[in-house]
């Protein structure tokens, strides 16, 4: 996939990035930030050095000492400040450059919530039992809300107050569909494009197990039975 360009109106975006112990993987994802945007790198407790090494990319770090991928990515939005705010794991399994037409569909008001469904590349991209997991949490997703979205990926782009309105209250596995949720329960628009998921860089910390992905499973089915709001959303 060829870089996407950007140009001043793409300005005034915050790349939430939640990091625990990605200190090899830093360098490649913020030399793909895009001209103009802030990285926000949510340091979750490393003992590597990863916020020194943000930091000296240029990388605003911000510290969540609570555990939680939940935790770390609400601290990113809560101390983000752009009109826009994206989402992106920090382990090289996504290109944060990708990001670039998302935003500008939230810009033109062509989406609320845009994410990306992630499409493997390479050997080892995405493990069985973690896609086995997402597809089982796509089918339950679908049955609460009506929406048919095909991966519940990282990748991710909205406009910083209406997340903030959303009320997002796990600080866990479950942020990430807790967010869709209650997004389509506010009648939110919410969009999904492929996107390449290429190996990440080091193990997961969430799905790099069958323990961890159906921890995560759990977290989210809890998500799920949250009693539901008036509205439903659409997906394009």
């Amino acid at each position: 996939m060829r870089p996407v360009t950007t140009t001043s109106a793409d300005s005034d975006v915050d790349v939430v990035l939640p990091c625990l112990n990605e200190a090899e993987a830093l360098p490649w994802v913020l030399e793909r930030i895009p001209p103009g945007w802030r990285a926000l790198v949510v340091d979750n407790g490393s003992t590597d050095g990863s916020d020194r090494v943000a930091r000296a990319y240029g990388a605003t770090v911000v510290h969540e000492p609570r555990r939680g991928f939940g935790a770390a990515c609400h601290a990113g939005l809560t101390a983000a400040t752009a009109d826009v705010v994206c989402f992106c794991d920090c382990d090289a399994s996504l290109d944060p450059s990708l990001l670039v037409p998302f935003v500008r569909e939230v810009r033109g008001g062509e989406a609320d919530l845009v994410l990306g469904r992630r499409r493997p590349r390479g050997r080892g991209a995405w493990p069985a039992h973690a896609r086995a997991g997402n597809l089982a949490l796509a089918r339950m997703l679908r049955r609460r809300t009506g929406l048919r979205l095909h991966d519940l990926g990282p990748l991710r782009a909205a406009r910083r107050e209406q997340l903030l309105a959303l009320g997002l209250t796990d600080r866990r596995s479950g942020y990430p569909l807790q967010m869709v949720v209650h997004a389509a329960d506010a009648g939110w628009r919410i969009a999904e494009h492929d996107v390449p998921y290429l190996p990440r860089t080091g193990t997961s910390k969430v799905t790099g197990t069958w323990r961890g992905t159906w921890q995560a499973v759990r977290d989210m089915s809890r998500v799920l039975s949250e009693a539901p709001a008036d509205r439903g959303g659409t997906v394009r």
